[in-house]
């Protein structure tokens, strides 16, 4: 076919207006941090983007007040200058999987949580599984864990929004136990995973080692490190921590998970989705610097781009 010069012209004006393929990994930060961010969300989306990150990760408790109007709130991230990655499903919505008699309510809150979030284009929905009670999960809080689980997934997708379930210490769905039992009576088509690396390395399990198992079922990572001791998996559980005086998570870079080792499975196996940036508490530093720390960490160790749209 002959392309004469008027469409040449056209054809070379029109290729930068063409859409940039989406890079495989996209980096967030949850900005839920204890020492300055846990009670003003904005002031946390307003420091995070200043040092650097698009994306945003959160939780529901935080946005009560904009379940009826959405539009709301994407104007007020819009005009910080951030994008959620996902919003968490957290109080006052029904948590608690494990018990039947309240499924029907726990569903009906968090298609309502599904539909919120598909106004600010997030394409996962990252859940928790509920608080853990003392007497820790029995197999049959599992088999209800996963049932309402798959149930949520396929509601969900329907909604064209992925359900990932989060692994959390202190939660009903904590350990390797509860993990492979979750995953393994749920449909990898409905229920992802989030591997989050320092409470996985918490609960025992080395997070690479889970990484390379898991493989495409992982739709995001949650970033924080641990204590180097700990690295490859804690030796004790640790119950619940001060947070504030001993804080068990820490800044990128700190020792305690092996990013390099997981950064080069991810590339090995093609994998794409969200690497997202969490700390729990940050009492010896501003927020805003404990994720400047990390921000560093992930471009100078790792060669990834924060910043990137």
């Amino acid at each position: 076919m002959t392309v004469n010069r008027r469409q040449f012209l056209t054809s070379a004006l029109a290729a930068p207006l063409a859409a940039a393929p989406e890079p495989r990994y996209r980096v967030g930060i949850t900005t839920n941090t204890r020492g300055g961010w846990e009670k003003d969300v904005f002031l946390s989306f307003r420091e995070a983007r200043e040092v650097g990150y698009r994306y945003v990760e959160s939780f529901m408790s935080y946005f009560v007040d904009y379940w009826e109007r959405p539009e709301d709130l994407r104007k007020k991230i819009e005009e910080i200058g951030v994008r959620f990655v996902t919003i968490s499903n957290s109080g006052p919505m029904e948590t608690h999987f494990e018990d039947p008699a309240r499924h029907e309510k726990l569903l009906a809150d968090h298609m309502r949580l599904v539909r919120f979030i598909k106004h600010f284009g997030c394409a996962h929905l990252k859940i928790n599984l509920g608080p853990r009670r003392p007497t820790g999960t029995t197999d049959e809080d599992l088999r209800h864990m996963a049932a309402a689980a798959n149930e949520l997934g396929k509601r969900s997708a329907a909604e064209g929004v992925r359900l990932a379930v989060h692994a959390h210490m202190w939660n009903q769905f904590e350990n390797r136990r509860e993990i492979d039992y979750v995953l393994g009576h749920t449909e990898a088509k409905y229920v992802g995973f989030v591997l989050d690396t320092g409470h996985i390395t918490l609960a025992g399990i080395d997070p690479v080692a889970l990484a390379r198992e898991m493989g495409h079922r992982v739709v995001e990572f949650h970033m924080k490190d641990v204590k180097p001791e700990n690295r490859g998996g804690a030796k004790t559980r640790l119950d619940r921590p001060d947070i504030m005086n001993d804080p068990p998570f820490l800044p990128l870079g700190s020792g305690g998970v092996d990013y390099p080792a997981l950064k080069a499975h991810l590339d090995k196996i093609r994998w794409r989705g969200w690497l997202t940036v969490e700390l729990d508490s940050s009492p010896f530093r501003p927020p805003k610097e404990s994720a400047r720390i990390s921000k560093d960490y992930l471009e100078k160790t790792l060669g990834l781009k924060v910043d990137a749209a």
